[in-house]
């Protein structure tokens, strides 16, 4: 993706890419591109508090431009760019996920499969009726079968008739992919894609050896929780948990009777996950309200509020984990991130309610620099984001060079038929020259036979 830069201060590389993550807490831009050593460097990151949104989904558009407009600006300011185009994640418990197969007839066995049939392919998954109202976000492709020899990854330069493909596709409402389309062009801004934000942190935060041996992603965000799950380094599941981190604000404000800007506070800054951590004697003082006397807040009483919903969200995931088949088959466990993954001994109660080794995934190995602030799993989604942003643009490039390629080859056949053809005929009207030549020859001889 291209967009206007001021010059004079930075010497571009790369491509600059901006990754917008619209959650329901925050909303985060962040300004983006791949360094000469392939790490991603960041010049620039804006975020601002999220009012339009519930749940991943936008349910007010007015207050939701009025955020995105102003973490667009902080960030365009401190990567000193103009911002015209951004990557943008989606989210939300209207997100659904299913397995499907699909298949071409090719028209030539000697020619090889090429970048156009796999295109082919995926473009009539798009094509797939959904119910009313869905509409197709992902078609991710996870093994290919040629003439009936599967488990084939990249068919490209394999020969064959029957190509087929098993893809897992992601679908959403139509009306919520509108409405952030809507929201991201009243900021003055283009989408240049549409990415499902559990796919994007799983860039961020999970390495290749993981994905192969199996992982689970568990991003708790403020009003969802979501979840993906690879093996044998293909996303084989994915699902969205309609419970995030404001719902455990909600249960300490009932819980403890304070507002809910307090309730937020206690969370992040006394918070735990796992109440045994905790002794009795430990007690949070919170002002009353309008003169009224002090609140007095037991640590152990707050984690267990927590504790209590972060058991319900985790038996979520593990519902989600059993109904995927590969239960037995996640080697490298859970790796939890976002906001949520900042709760004090989380990794240890996942451990307990599921049985998998656990991990907090921040995207570190990515980045290039030193910035503490990044290396914080609530911009997993945003860093996954300018990834996929550049990895699209590396696509992009390569098609296109790819295709002028083809056309310079393709112009290069032409023109030495040309010439072959000119030799032929060159050839030809000799043949047809010494032919005339020899019947001359004959017709002399046959006269002068004739006068003696």
């Amino acid at each position: 993706m291209e967009n206007k830069t001021n010059q004079n201060n930075t010497d571009l590389s790369s491509e600059l890419v901006v990754g917008l993550d619209i959650g329901t807490t925050k909303i985060a831009a962040i300004v983006g591109r791949k360094n000469e050593f392939g790490k991603v460097e960041i010049l620039g990151v804006g975020k601002t508090e999220s009012l339009g949104v519930n749940r991943g989904v936008v349910v007010n558009i007015e207050q939701t431009v009025s955020s995105i407009k102003t973490a667009v600006a902080i960030a365009a300011d401190k990567a000193n760019v103009d911002i015209g185009e951004v990557i943008v994640g989606i989210a939300g418990q209207h997100i659904k996920s299913m397995q499907h197969r699909g298949m071409i007839t090719r028209q030539s066995l000697d020619d090889e499969v090429s970048q156009r049939d796999i295109d082919n392919l995926i473009d009539n998954m798009h094509r797939l009726v959904m119910s009313p109202g869905e509409e197709i976000i992902h078609v991710i492709p996870q093994e290919y079968i040629i003439d009936s020899e599967s488990g084939i990854k990249n068919p490209i330069g394999h020969a064959g008739i029957r190509l087929e493909g098993n893809f897992h596709i992601i679908t959403g409402q139509v009306s919520a992919v509108k409405n952030i389309f809507k929201c991201v062009d009243r900021a003055g801004l283009q989408t240049v894609d549409l990415h499902l934000e559990p796919l994007a942190s799983a860039d961020a935060v999970l390495s290749d050896e993981e994905k192969e041996a199996g992982v689970v992603l568990v991003d708790i965000g403020g009003g969802t929780t979501d979840v993906a799950i690879f093996y044998d380094g293909i996303i084989r599941h994915t699902a969205v948990i309609p419970f995030g981190g404001n719902i455990i604000t909600d249960d300490i404000k009932e819980g403890c009777g304070i507002i809910k800007a307090q309730a937020e506070q206690l969370k992040v800054k006394f918070g735990s996950a796992l109440s045994q951590e905790n002794q009795e004697n430990e007690i949070i003082s919170i002002p009353g309200l309008r003169g009224r006397p002090h609140k007095e807040i037991s640590v152990k009483f707050l984690a267990q509020i927590i504790q209590a919903r972060m058991e319900e969200i985790l038996e979520f995931v593990l519902f989600e984990i059993k109904s995927s088949g590969f239960e037995r088959k996640l080697a490298a466990g859970i790796v939890v991130t976002g906001g949520g993954s900042l709760l004090k001994h989380l990794p240890q109660l996942v451990m307990l309610t599921t049985g998998l080794d656990c991990r907090i995934g921040t995207p570190n190995e990515h980045l290039a620099g030193n910035d503490d602030e990044l290396k914080n799993p609530l911009y997993a989604t945003g860093v996954g984001l300018v990834m996929k942003g550049i990895e699209k643009y590396e696509r992009e490039s390569k098609r296109g060079n790819n295709n002028v390629k083809q056309e310079v080859e393709v112009e290069t056949e032409k023109v030495v038929n040309k010439k072959e053809s000119r030799k032929v005929v060159g050839h030809s009207q000799k043949k047809i020259g010494s032919f005339f030549t020899t019947l001359i020859d004959l017709t002399k001889d046959c006269m002068s036979d004739d006068i003696e």
